[in-house]
């Protein structure tokens, strides 16, 4: 497969399982076709890439049924089994297989200041950057979503 100079974006808000495969998932595959992909880890999705966070995540099933005391440890434990018959990878794993396949993670600088983390709060590779700085790459972007 020819390289590109194509790029893609997304951007990752929630730490929840639900919140922090898709960015994952859609990074690696923009990098197999040939792109450049980065991850813009803001708000609560920053936990994402924060040492030791990933293997935390949850599920919180929407509407009143999050709203029940234990359902996210319930519905957590229901989805790691289905994605686990599947063949998913743990989100550990995909991360992992990620940071192999060249995708870029990026922590957003207000929210690392706003949380006073510092780099070395974060996995390897992490990078802090600036919404500015992440919008002049994005906006060349061939694809840029919000997961």
């Amino acid at each position: 497969m020819s390289q590109t100079n194509e790029s893609a974006a997304f951007i990752t808000s929630k730490d929840t399982l639900d919140g922090a495969y898709p960015g994952l998932i859609l990074g690696i595959n923009a990098c197999r076709l040939g792109m450049k992909a980065t991850v813009f880890y803001t708000f609560m999705g920053i936990n994402v890439i924060r040492k030791g966070w990933v293997e935390k995540a949850k599920f919180q099933p929407p509407g009143f049924m999050g709203a029940i005391p234990g359902m996210s440890a319930v519905a957590t434990w229901m989805m790691k089994e289905k994605m686990e018959k599947a063949n998913i990878p743990s989100l550990t794993d995909l991360q992992e297989m990620a940071a192999l396949e060249g995708v870029q993670f990026v922590a957003c600088k207000m929210t690392v200041d706003m949380m006073n983390f510092t780099q070395k709060d974060f996995i390897d590779g992490v990078i802090i950057q600036a919404a500015e700085e992440f919008l002049k790459y994005a906006k060349d972007c061939k694809i840029l979503l919000y997961t």
